[in-house]
């Protein structure tokens, strides 16, 4: 037996550890390098987002139980909760905000929707999501819904970075027969749904819900999924007019009275079940390993058509919380590191575009400055959000706008006609009038909130706060230097759909 000094122990118990340690390191530098090639290999994830249309803040069944979405609530929980999502306050507004990037008050989109005689569009210039992804290799599908214009040919979707598209280009219509045009200065309906260039009519008398979600499953299924997918899916429900199969109804709402609730509650049904055909057709394809699913709705419900977004103040078509704050969440079983729950940063309709490069590794891929930032990093590391302000809108029209800064919102103007709270008839609960004399308010004078501490907004605090209020009076003035004119052309006769053999078609501007 050797025996050896302690001097001559203590360096082989160093020389040990050294080695001990150079082990773990080759180890863990082994372990990276495979994380690496196994992320590498992977390759950008597959994107599936998915708008609905006039769903409101209390219109889920995480919020109220009286509705049935237990897709929406069963991915909500698996995934993270955007506690402080925004959307514009209209259909088209909030459709060219995701797709630019940019606050419509800076496209000339900020006023009322693109109408379906009105000679405008989202402006040709503008590089857009889907442009984006397929720059960046990815396959690019839209279904559903368009409202960015379709007066010529370089406003549709097939023009603007899709590589294929089925769905209507108006603003709303009949969900059976496609027609729409009566709320459009159009003196008769006219039909509306398209795949790709062609007039589809094979569908006519389709359920919409159904056909975009199986034309949804017919994507998913015959693509390639070693190629980046990113399906852009924007349902026609739930906006008005309020029709559904009866089976929705009987199966789903029936504890609900007779009428128009009872009817939105089975259309949300409707979608529901639609989502879920298409998240299972996800699961069984092996989608899910490598995929991000955003669900928003595009602005608050509309309350004179089956919506609601109690407790929060408005609706559609109002500066209020009620016509801007949405329900909306991401879902995926792998991006986030397993972590789940809510996420308390403010996420803008602007914000979608550089949140989605940033999933995509495309951050530089947008020739221009835009209003939107990557909320990404934030989100997947479960840290505090970039955003402290955006701008609920800015009308020179209507003369009203509205902006948020930190805790505080400030509106100038009359925010809209539709000023009180509404609970949903199933509460049984009395709607409240507005506080106030709003008739009076003027298009210059302003209400300030806390919309944290009151996000129903019921007290007006621009008295107690005349610091603050400057504040905000003044940082809304320098967004208004960049309002270009808003587009609000009048109805065209050249669009009329009698001159397209009763189809809304494009080529007369």
């Amino acid at each position: 037996m050797v025996r050896m000094s302690v001097k001559d122990l203590t360096m082989v118990m160093e020389l040990m550890m050294t080695m001990t340690m150079t082990a773990i390191t080759m180890t863990a530098i082994t372990g990276m390098a495979a994380s690496q090639e196994k992320k590498s290999t992977a390759g950008p994830p597959h994107i599936v987002f998915i708008i609905a249309d006039d769903l409101g803040w209390n219109d889920v069944e995480w919020r109220n139980p009286s509705m049935r979405t237990p897709t929406l609530k069963r991915l909500k929980e698996e995934g993270i909760l955007l506690e402080n999502a925004y959307m514009q306050k209209l259909c088209s507004p909030s459709r060219s905000a995701i797709m630019s990037g940019l606050y419509p008050f800076r496209t000339g989109l900020q006023h009322n929707v693109i109408l379906t005689r009105q000679g405008v569009g989202l402006p040709e210039e503008l590089t857009i999501l889907p442009q984006v992804m397929k720059k960046r290799g990815y396959a690019t599908h839209a279904v559903g819904k368009w409202h960015l214009g379709f007066c010529k040919w370089e406003y549709t979707p097939t023009e603007r970075g899709f590589d294929s598209f089925l769905g209507y280009l108006t603003g709303g219509e009949t969900y059976y027969h496609h027609s729409s045009g009566a709320l459009n200065f159009s003196s008769g309906p006219g039909y509306d749904f398209r795949v790709n260039r062609t007039v589809d009519f094979k569908d006519f008398g389709s359920y919409s819900t159904n056909v975009f979600a199986e034309r949804a499953v017919q994507i998913l299924r015959n693509h390639d999924r070693s190629q980046p997918l990113f399906l852009y899916l924007a349902f026609q429900s739930v906006h008005e007019p309020l029709e559904v199969p009866e089976k929705y109804e009987e199966n789903y709402c029936s504890h609900m009275p007779e009428g128009p609730r009872r009817k939105y509650c089975a259309m949300a049904a409707a979608m529901d079940e639609a989502v879920g055909n298409i998240t299972d057709t996800l699961d069984t394809l092996g989608y899910l390993d490598n995929l991000l699913l955003v669900f928003t709705s595009d602005n608050g419900g509309q309350v004179l058509a089956g919506g609601n977004n109690w407790p929060l103040r408005g609706a559609k078509d109002t500066l209020w919380e009620g016509g801007n704050r949405v329900p909306s969440f991401l879902y995926s079983k792998n991006l986030f590191g397993g972590r789940g729950g809510v996420y308390d940063g403010i996420v803008h309709a602007v914000d979608w575009l550089p949140t989605l490069m940033s999933v995509a590794d495309a951050e530089e891929d947008i020739p221009y400055d835009i209003d939107g930032v990557s909320q990404w990093k934030s989100i997947v590391e479960g840290k505090k959000g970039p955003r402290k302000e955006f701008v609920y809108n800015i009308d020179s029209v209507d003369n009203n706008a509205a902006i948020r800064v930190g805790h505080l919102k400030l509106i100038q103007g009359r925010p809209g006609e539709l000023n009180g709270w509404y609970p949903a008839p199933e509460d049984g609960q009395q709607m409240e009038e507005e506080n106030g004399d709003l008739n009076n308010l003027g298009p210059f004078g302003y209400l300030l909130f806390n919309v944290t501490a009151d996000p129903s907004e019921r007290t007006d605090i621009k008295d107690d706060h005349p610091e603050e209020l400057g504040q905000l009076k003044r940082r809304l003035e320098l967004w208004r230097e960049s309002e270009v004119p808003a587009m609000n052309p009048p109805p065209d006769p050249a669009s009329d759909v009698t001159n397209f053999h009763g189809v809304w078609s494009p080529g007369w501007c």
